[in-house]
């Protein structure tokens, strides 16, 4: 949302900077080359300035659909993200996309598809976490077993006198 609302900041800066190139006498294509522009977004700003049009060169207040959740339903949402998965009900501790998911319908109401999770979850700032320790379930006697015999009997062998 940040990166959104300083993008419009920038862009509205520099129709503020040809409307002054404007107002020094710069003929449009000078503007244009200056801004590193197309001409025709030139011509639109000096038709609305040339116009009076001051609400075109200030340009939207923000580009495309306003948030589901508030601010303060965000917090919320971290707040029980914090408190971790099995705090909720989960048997591990692991926050997949279909449980924040659901955690967020259940904290604020607001549904989301899983998919569009990640979304929101970035914009918190947080990021893709793996863990890093082993399942208190494996035996390492039985993986070593595994790798050092049952694969050996399975794993693909070329043919004899087959290239490769």
């Amino acid at each position: 949302m940040e990166r959104g609302i300083k993008r419009l900041e920038k862009l509205r800066e520099r129709r503020e900077k040809a409307v002054a190139l404007f107002e020094k006498g710069e003929r449009q294509a000078a503007v244009a080359v200056h801004l590193r522009v197309s001409r025709q977004s030139v011509s639109e700003w000096w038709q609305a300035w040339h116009s009076g049009n001051t609400a075109a060169i200030e340009g939207a207040e923000r580009a495309g659909r306003k948030p589901k959740l508030s601010k303060e339903q965000l917090a919320l949402v971290e707040k029980e993200l914090l408190r971790g998965a099995t705090a909720h009900g989960y048997p591990t501790e692991l926050w997949s996309l279909p449980r924040v998911a659901q955690l967020i319908t259940a904290v604020t109401g607001v549904t989301y598809h899983p998919g569009h999770v990640w979304k929101i979850l970035r914009q918190m700032g947080w990021s893709l976490q793996r863990p890093t320790l082993r399942a208190k379930e494996r035996d390492e006697e039985k993986v070593s077993q595994w790798k050092t015999q049952t694969w050996e009997k399975v794993k693909k062998k070329p043919e004899p006198g087959a290239p490769g």
